[in-house]
């Protein structure tokens, strides 16, 4: 799958899984739940054990049903690691410039976190094709909107906190995709492995994305 074709599915409908657990033993149910709820990018982060694992046998498992990516990437050396696993897109959560750079070198999409308009626009001008901004729980729709007004060529990726009623408040301020993490996958659902559950969260998540874009 091309660049461009990853960038379009990453914003269409806009909705990012986010996986962090402590143990990557369920990750592949979980997956498998997320894509039956109709959510087709899903990022593991660096900081689950097993991650490069998790990212080979899903793209293994669904082939081009899902993007998957990998996110918590602090150098290039990850990175690369990362790609040659299978990993479609890579996200940080601090501008890092080697691992945009090394992305662009392989037409990897790349969404480097920050916080401040300063480091938002940095990301882009470095090369990163979105910009996560995080902690977005502490921040709201109202910052989104209020960077994207001087600054209306970033891409941003809001993370934490977004939940099926407050997403359309981040589109509605201009986002271009959202991150769910926590609110999406609980620690309940993995401690009792209620897959119907996940699956039912993120079909509301992409309801709630589909029926804000429509607007």
């Amino acid at each position: 799958m091309k660049k461009l074709e990853l960038v379009r599915r990453l914003a269409d409908p806009g909705v990012i899984a986010i996986l962090r657990t402590e143990n990557a033993d369920k990750l592949l149910d979980a997956i498998h739940a997320l894509v039956a709820g109709g959510i087709h990018a899903i990022e593991v982060t660096m900081t689950t054990p097993g991650a490069l694992k998790v990212i080979r046998d899903a793209r293994s498992a669904l082939g081009e049903k899902i993007v998957m990516g990998v996110g918590s990437v602090l150098d290039s050396e990850t990175a690369r690691q990362a790609m040659l696993e299978g990993a479609q897109f890579v996200v940080t959560p601090v501008v890092r410039p080697a691992v945009i750079e090394i992305c662009n070198r392989y037409a990897v999409p790349v969404a480097c976190g920050a916080m401040t308009p300063t480091e938002a626009f940095t990301a882009h001008e470095l090369g990163s094709d979105f910009v996560k901004i995080f902690p977005a729980e502490n921040l709201g729709p109202a910052y989104i909107k209020s960077i994207l007004a001087p600054l209306p060529m970033l891409q941003l990726i809001p993370t934490g906190g977004v939940t099926p009623q407050n997403l359309p408040d981040y589109f509605a301020a201009g986002c271009a995709a959202i991150g769910a993490g926590s609110t999406l996958l609980t620690k309940k659902i993995f401690e009792t492995d209620n897959w119907s559950a996940l699956s039912l969260g993120a079909s509301e998540f992409v309801t709630a994305a589909w029926k804000a874009r429509a607007r």
